[in-house]
């Protein structure tokens, strides 16, 4: 399994004093390091990408640390809650090896295991919390809400009669009260305008596909955008497909960008689709995974139209795998920025109890046998915070060029099918470099983004203002950020303690009043008026549109 997030356990202390803790963390960490650097690991199938623990020899060893464990159960001075700090003796000892290896409580594990297999118990909605108060930004259509009549902008007061009013509920709380078991009901206040309405709901089995967007940019071309990886995808994708080939479909934006990953299986399913009989994805090996090759066959559904694959920074994984492989047999052309550089591969081992360790088993190499993972010698946080840093050595400069002597490894090459010479390490580097245009995208428009500012003039204050659209396009063209919504902007930006000066804003100001726009459009008419409007000015877009009109534009960095 490949995934991009770094998992962290939650740890609850009760009365431990340090000493103590570094005591029976020790005595932890002999065990797990017994347990997971010993050659004592099997796999429960090894085609299935997700393992377990099966039974350990009992070798001399071993016995040793039960006992010790077995002896603080029975001696120790205080209360022991073994099982968090062997959580913690895990973890870091993983941080030791990659960033990608990880400890999952069994709740991060089961959320994961949700996210990725689309499949979950709950009542088909999505939400945010605006003060506190849970907004509904969206009802699935067939789902549980929408049959018992909740709609999108109903407000819930109260779960289960326990009310979110001055509660500080954070979203794994929320999530674990209103999914549940099949069958179960859940019981929501809600108002509705003036209104106050309760409703029972009966949880239910929710599919969640993995494509966010698809529809057609022009009368030929059409736009399919994935944001993970999941047990669904190529499914979801094959349906796509139908669809958009009835509208005439002969070329296709495929956008990754901002995907983190997902299965390694469902990546190789997706590049299928496009690649001839017997034509290589990607391999993978490591020094207990003997090389496994991925082939294409000869079903794939759009192996002859013409395709761009759209990858940034947050382009991880199991993305990569996808535009490596159409990038190392020319079958398409690749355009933004250097994707992140994620080339290891992780398997699921679980404990039994919930609980799992998604350890690195292996590397993957494209099919001209690049890796493109980049270096984690300095640590998980400068990894992590690498692509942060990204604009300090002029990446973000209008060719991307100069990152090449830096990043890329000279001291070896590799070739596309056609004889492109291309280099190892940092990512994939796109055929057309597309920057960020840090005239507009600033350090401000960021820090309004992740504080949550966007979010809160939307709820607060856009869509109280009582306007009607009816459809995207509407939308499009008649929105406008006057300067009442901007000084309502600055005003909860301050309240948040962003400073904003005059240059800033204006630098920013289109960026800021495209993403509001986008964020409109999702309310109203779902994740596609999403990707609609910020696609109606989108460079990268155009450039997609530029390459299938005139392939000779392309630009080889």
């Amino acid at each position: 399994m490949l995934t991009l997030r770094d998992f962290r356990c939650f740890v609850l202390m009760r009365s431990f004093t340090k000493k103590n803790l570094y005591v029976v963390a020790a005595y932890s960490a002999v065990l797990i390091a017994g347990l997971i650097l010993g050659p004592k690991l099997a796999r429960e199938n090894e085609n299935s990408g997700v393992g377990s623990f099966l039974s350990f020899d009992r070798t001399r060893s071993s016995s040793k640390v039960e006992k010790v464990i077995r002896i603080i159960n029975e001696n120790y001075v205080d209360s022991v809650r073994l099982d968090t700090v062997e959580g913690m003796a895990i973890q870091e000892i993983l941080e030791q090896l990659d960033p990608h290896s990880a400890y999952l409580v069994p709740e991060e594990a089961q959320l994961l295991s949700e996210d990725l297999e689309g499949n979950l118990n709950g009542i088909g909605i999505e939400y945010y919390m605006l003060d506190d108060t849970l907004l509904i930004t969206l009802v699935r259509k067939e789902g549980p809400a929408y049959k018992v009549g909740l709609r999108h902008g109903d407000k819930v007061l109260a779960i289960n009669k326990k009310p979110l009013g001055g509660v500080q509920a954070d979203t794994r709380q929320i999530v674990e009260q209103i999914r549940g078991r099949k069958g179960s009901s859940v019981e929501l206040l809600v108002k509705r305008d003036t209104a106050f309405k309760s409703f029972s709901i009966l949880r239910d089995r929710i599919t969640v596909s993995s494509i966010d967007a698809s529809y057609m940019l022009t009368a030929q071309t059409a736009y399919v955008k994935i944001s993970k990886f999941g047990a669904r995808t190529d499914e979801d994708f094959h349906a796509c497909l139908f669809k958009l080939k009835k509208q005439g479909m002969k070329n296709l934006v495929l956008d990754l960008r901002d995907n983190g990953g997902g299965y390694l299986t469902s990546a190789t399913a997706l590049a299928d689709e496009f690649l001839g009989d017997r034509e290589l994805i990607v391999y993978t090996q490591g020094i207990h995974e003997p090389r496994t090759d991925y082939f294409a066959s000869a079903k794939g559904d759009f192996e002859d139209g013409k395709l761009v694959v759209l990858i940034n920074e947050k382009s991880a994984s199991a993305s990569e795998i996808i535009a490596g492989a159409i990038q190392d047999l020319d079958r398409g052309t690749i355009i933004g920025r250097r994707s992140f550089g994620k080339g290891l591969v992780q398997e699921q081992f679980d404990f039994g109890d919930g609980s799992a360790l998604n350890l690195t088993i292996a590397r993957y190499y494209t099919a001209s046998g690049r890796s493109i993972q980049k270096s984690y010698k300095k640590g998980n946080d400068a990894y992590f915070s690498e692509i942060k840093n990204r604009s300090g050595y002029g990446e973000l400069s209008p060719d991307g060029k100069s990152i090449r002597d830096s990043i890329h490894q000279k001291n070896k090459t590799y070739v596309t099918k056609s004889g492109k010479v291309l280099y190892g390490g940092g990512g994939i580097m796109p055929d057309i470099y597309i920057p960020m245009d840090t005239t507009e995208y600033s350090v401000i428009f960021e820090e309004l983004s992740a504080k949550g500012v966007f979010n809160e003039i939307l709820y607060k204050h856009l869509l109280k203002q009582n306007h009607t659209y009816h459809s995207t396009e509407e939308l499009i063209k008649n929105f406008k950020l006057t300067e009442s919504d901007i000084k309502k902007l600055l005003l909860m930006a301050a309240e948040r303690r962003i400073k904003v000066n005059e240059t800033q804003l204006a630098s920013s100001r289109k960026e800021i009043a495209t993403r509001l726009k986008a964020l409109l459009a999702r309310f109203y008419f779902g994740d596609e008026g999403f990707y609609r409007v910020l696609n109606a000015t989108g460079l990268a877009i155009s450039r997609s549109l530029d390459i299938f009109n005139d392939p000779s534009v392309s630009l080889a960095y």
